[in-house]
């Protein structure tokens, strides 16, 4: 049986890109380290032909992507509760909670929500990348809670991949951000790319390795020395909103890594300590790839998101 494959053309030479940085835009589902093992077997070619991770992309060229059959996953099913907002046999949204990692990694390689999902959904999982795991499509923080969709095969997977990189996908965050905003609503026009220093982090740039990301936000309500705001997604930048935010004097609530001197001084202001990333993904909607229904899911604010509100809120 033939490997599932996908063939497009270049429109645009991209002369200073690489072309697993490109593919990588093309299948957000696909970490780059996957794309580029899948490059260096040879399941990937440019006009017919092996390339390299490094080929630059030009105008005309025809680049093939063969998605091998999954190999046995890693990670071992664990029995844990999982919050389902809703399931069939093509997909699953949940309610993920706060503190649970979603892969495993070095330090964390048991009681993943990927453990989980083996578990709950046994052999019915996508294994885009050649790596059977579940179909995850889009990722939330560690400590970010709130609606995240899992693909049950490659077909899904593949399908809300494209919904996803072609901005279908509507994804609305709640935020607890540091200090009182004075405008009811805006939006944060500014490029994200990896911090030039601090590789675990990602910085508004103005250069040629930053991409374009947008967040709209209005507020909901002005708490005491912070506030309640509505996040919406036009981008799916790597920490774009707690970035963002950041950028513009508000930074999230709890947030060690872009908003550690903020935070402090909202404790010593109100007493409160945020015990972790204030941040929740409230909304998801998508078009679900087999009945062609847009679906609209929502994850009700955690207790401890919840109880944040009640303390900050203005006497």
């Amino acid at each position: 049986m033939p490997l599932p494959s996908e063939t497009f053309i270049i429109a645009k030479s991209l002369p200073s890109e690489r072309l697993d940085t490109f593919l990588r835009r093309q299948f957000p589902a696909t970490s780059r380290g996957a794309i580029q093992r899948l490059i260096e077997e040879g399941h990937i070619t440019v006009n017919g032909k092996p390339t390299k991770p490094t080929h630059a992309p030009r105008v005309g060229e025809v680049v093939q992507v063969e998605w091998p059959e999954a190999r046995p996953a890693e990670a071992q099913p664990e029995e844990m509760p999982l919050d389902i907002l809703f399931e069939d046999d093509a997909l699953l949204v949940l309610n993920k909670p706060a503190g649970l990692v979603v892969h495993p990694a070095a330090g964390h390689e048991e009681h993943t929500l990927v453990n989980a999902l083996l578990h709950h959904c046994q052999d019915s999982l996508s294994g885009i990348g050649g790596v059977a795991r579940p179909g995850i499509v889009h990722r939330l923080d560690k400590e970010t809670s709130g609606c995240l969709v899992v693909a049950k095969n490659d077909d899904t997977h593949l399908a809300l991949s494209a919904q996803f990189a072609g901005r279908q996908v509507e994804k609305i965050y709640h935020a607890i951000v540091c200090g009182v905003m004075a405008r009811d609503e805006g939006n944060i026009r500014a490029a994200i790319a990896r911090h030039p220093s601090h590789r675990k982090r990602m910085a508004v740039r103005d250069d040629d390795n930053a991409r374009a990301a947008h967040t709209g936000y209005r507020v909901i309500e002005r708490l005491r020395e912070a506030t309640l705001v509505e996040a919406v997604l036009h981008t799916g930048r790597t920490h774009q909103i707690r970035v963002h935010f950041q950028f513009i004097g508000h930074p999230v609530a709890g947030d060690e890594t872009y908003g550690q001197r903020r935070t402090k001084r909202l404790a010593e202001l109100t007493h409160y300590e945020a015990p972790r990333v204030m941040l929740h993904a409230h909304k998801l909607a998508f078009i679900h790839p087999r009945s062609g229904k847009r679906l609209w899911f929502e994850a009700p604010q955690p207790a401890d998101f919840a109880d944040a509100v009640k303390f900050l809120k203005a006497n």
